[in-house]
């Protein structure tokens, strides 16, 4: 398959899978929800009959639509800390099954973090944990409460659910609240109703194998039957089909018990058509169950792939060479926190796939199906691991929701060819949540861990993330390397990785990069180098992540410019490009993400790593994945979000094109300024960068890169500054858009003549009076009501709801400005 061809691959596959629970009558069940920010005193509460104009004890319920997520919004309020507590879903549902003897499910795709159902008054299921998907057998509940007279007096026929979620701080549950990210709350993944025959499958487990020449495969296909009755036969077919739609073999299976994990069939076949990042090419196992009287069927897509870490050396795909490309992914989006929808994912994993990812490490637990589905057919293969994540080691009910969540993690997504490791824990070693941290009780834990991974999928290698003194215990491990972020400068990190490289036998490096605040540009973004000793290492220690205090480093000194950070990831990829015995690298992170351990982040509560801002937005970083990852000629030019440089009059500047093509030619103001070479071993921006002088005022680039027969081109404008400034004095605010009921607001920081400070970092608060709407709390440079300045300057938008509103803005020392509109 030629790589122009996924889209179209993808949507074919969108539209022919089908997944466990689903593949029968299957409705999601998304509106006519009611929602309450609290506990209630009892299920009562919400079933009660409420006559209008007799006002209860509880605050009226609000409508949402599901996905929801009760911390949409406060995850990243500057103000508060976000809500770790109980909310209350409630809905009416029209339940009719078709199947004479079915039964009736819900299947939650995931809730957070401990979730109680409710068929009117009766508690019909619980689950504990936040990312594993689950179901409740509601059978028995909905038949029983349609014989009352209520059901057709207060409810009309209708069944009521309610649903009661909570993310409340425990101890026992993982993962720990020290994690670096928000532990959300809501149903924040699909639930859907799934009526079902009385037998039907639970799962479809198929274990499909090829050799490393790929001449022979081998597909082992085993089923567990959800049969509540008690009727203990079924019989039923198996087909497998190609990725071209034809049915290649069949066979039918006879069960005379369904109890366990039954073996009902295993096939052979010939020459398969390899699954890999280029040509994502899906089987489909059929499996259709017949049992008294009713069928069900599922639809399981697999792929045949061979892979191998090889002992102190590179990473085989297929039997050849693949240097894994990655990145990382938090389920964390603006304006709906966790409650990403399947158009959010699935833009967010095509910008992915876009900029050159062929891996991808789920930090840090169990992710959407829809999530595994896109990797599955755009080609990223999948390190993914349960949420055991820091604060060391609890109790026995904190034990046992770490070997659950890992069975389920494994089981729900055994049939993935893009899963080649489970991870068992991320950062183990990190302290404080318990008195007690005994590293020989954390080993026994990851041992048993690493057994049970194994145990339940023999063909797939366990990993984790920083935590030394367990690195023995797993397949692959993955040290902590940050050079140029949280330890010294990021020309070491090659000899850095050489040495951890050497300490285990298989080696991969997740979690590298840096902080960048986007809209924020350096005319001298290396400066912070100056005070960083060298030669320290470059692992993460304690403390290191915070902004004060502890030895010099970029992430504390640095100015968290876009401009720094393009320059950390260049040397690494070039770097790559000369590490044959690298297996791969996953940079931290696609996407920036909540998290309340970074309060005073120039984005409070955001770790602002991602190359993507948090509601998608690029930054100039991506480009420079692209140029190194893809092969469809791209060109980009620094500085797009980059609108004033400044300097002296005559002084020389640097312009760098990010580009995969082999040549491009650099226009200033209409004047060519010569055609470059791309070597990627020349840095910065592999050879494409040219110093140039600007003139003052506005001034026009242009470049026009080629690449074989194709040609492709890039052009901005930038305003040069000569003008100097001294400390802030003053801000001015004025609109500078006003479009479909959206207004543009930008405030400057001036000094006391009216000039720009363009190396401005105020802290800067936005907030609204009147009819409008400020979006705020998205986590975004343009979408904060408190916020750092970048370059002397800051911006939010305002819904105007066609009427009149009053913007202040403060920034501490400064007088506040208003502005009308």
């Amino acid at each position: 398959m030629q790589l122009k061809n996924w889209r179209l691959y993808l949507i074919l596959v969108c539209v022919l899978s089908t997944n466990p629970l689903l593949a029968q009558q299957s409705i999601r069940l998304n509106t006519g929800w009611e929602f309450i920010q609290r506990d209630l005193g009892g299920i009562w509460e919400a079933i009660r009959p409420e006559d209008k104009g007799i006002p209860h004890d509880v605050p009226h319920w609000q409508q949402v639509t599901l996905p929801h997520c009760f911390n949409a919004r406060d995850a990243v309020d500057p103000d508060v800390n976000y809500y770790q507590g109980t909310g209350w879903y409630r809905t009416q549902l029209s339940i009719n099954n078709p199947y004479e003897g079915g039964r009736v499910l819900l299947h939650f795709e995931g809730a957070g973090q401990k979730t109680d159902v409710y068929v009117y008054n009766t508690k019909v299921g619980s689950h504990l944990g936040g990312y594993d998907e689950w179901t409740v057998d509601i059978t028995k509940a909905v038949d029983d409460f349609k014989k009352t007279a209520i059901c057709q007096t207060q409810f009309k026929g209708n069944v009521p659910i309610e649903i009661r979620c909570d993310n409340s701080r425990d101890l026992e549950s993982i993962p720990s609240r020290l994690s670096d990210f928000t532990v959300y709350g809501g149903v924040y993944r699909y639930l859907n109703l799934v009526y079902t025959p009385a037998v039907s499958l639970d799962k479809v487990f198929a274990k499909a194998e090829v050799d490393k020449d790929g001449k022979q495969g081998r597909l082992n296909v085993s089923v567990r039957i959800y049969d509540p009755e008690n009727i203990n036969t079924t019989e039923g077919d198996i087909k497998i089909i190609d990725p071209q739609g034809k049915v290649i073999r069949q066979s039918k299976y006879n069960l005379s018990s369904t109890a366990g994990q039954l073996s009902i069939g295993s096939f052979m076949v010939k020459k398969p058509q390899l699954w890999s990042p280029n040509t994502p090419l899906l089987y489909t196992v059929e499996v259709t169950a017949h049992a008294n009287g009713g069928t069900f069927t599922q639809r399981e897509k697999i792929g045949f792939r061979n892979f191998e870490f090889v002992d102190h050396g590179p990473f085989m795909l297929n039997g050849q060479r693949l240097l894994l490309r990655g990145t990382h992914r938090h389920e964390d989006q603006a304006g709906v926190g966790a409650a990403m929808t399947e158009g959010m994912i699935r833009q967010e994993m095509l910008l992915m796939k876009d900029m050159g990812v062929n891996f991808i490490r789920l930090g840090h637990y169990q992710q959407s199906r829809i999530v595994l589905n896109l990797c599955d057919s755009l080609g990223i293969l999948v390190w993914e691991e349960e949420p055991w994540c820091r604060g060391g080691l609890g109790g026995e009910v904190y034990k046992n929701e770490a070997r659950q969540m890992l069975t389920n993690m494994i089981e729900q997504h055994y049939n993935h060819p893009a899963i080649i490791l489970w991870g068992l824990g991320n950062e183990n070693d990190w302290e404080g949540d318990f008195p007690e941290f005994d590293k020989e009780k954390i080993r026994a834990l990851m041992s048993e861990q690493n057994d049970r991974a194994h145990r339940l999928d023999p063909s797939r290698k366990t990993t984790i993330r920083r935590c030394d003194f367990c690195k023995d215990i797993v397949d692959v491990y993955s040290p902590s390397i940050w050079a140029g972020w949280y330890r010294g400068i990021y020309n070491e990190y090659k000899q850095t990785t050489l040495d951890e490289f050497n300490k285990v036998d298989h080696f991969f490096h997740a979690e590298w990069g840096g902080d960048s605040h986007a809209l924020r540009h350096s005319e001298d973004p290396d400066k912070a180098f100056v005070n960083i000793k060298a030669g320290g290492g470059a692992d993460e220690r304690a403390g290191d992540a915070s902004l004060s205090g502890g030895d010099s480093r970029v992430s504390k000194d640095g100015d968290w410019s876009e401009s720094y950070i393009c320059n950390l990831f260049d040397w690494h990829l070039k770097e790559q490009e000369t590490m044959p015995w690298l297996t791969g690298s996953a940079f931290w992170v696609f996407k920036d993400f909540a998290t309340p351990l970074r309060p005073d982040n120039p984005i409070p509560y955001m770790n602002q790593k991602g190359v993507l801002e948090r509601d998608m937005t690029k930054k100039e970083s991506y480009y420079v994945f692209q140029s190194y990852w893809t092969t469809k000629p791209m060109a980009h030019i620094y500085g797009h979000t980059w609108p004033v440089r400044w300097g002296n009059e005559g002084e020389q500047k640097v312009v760098k094109v990010y580009s995969n093509c082999e040549t491009a030619e650099l226009f200033l103001n209409g004047k060519s300024y010569g055609v470059k070479k791309r070597n990627s071993q020349d840095f910065p921006a592999a050879g494409l960068r040219w110093v140039l002088s600007f003139k003052k005022g506005s001034n026009n680039i242009r470049v026009v890169a080629k690449k074989g027969k194709a040609t492709v081109t890039d052009e901005i404008t930038q305003v040069y500054q000569t003008d100097k400034w001294d400390k802030p004095a003053k801000l001015i605010v004025d609109k500078t858009a006003d479009e479909n009921g959206l207004a543009t607001v930008q405030v400057k920081v001036l000094d006391k003549n009216g000039i720009q400070c363009l190396d401005a970092v105020n802290w800067i608060s936005f907030s609204l009076s009147g009819d409008g709407i400020l979006l705020d709390d998205l986590g975004t440079s343009g979408g904060s009501r408190k916020v750092q300045a970048y370059n002397g300057r800051a911006i939010i938008k305002v819904q105007t709801q066609n009427g009149k509103s009053v913007v202040g803005v403060q920034s501490p020392g400064l007088q506040t400005v208003f502005i009308n509109l």
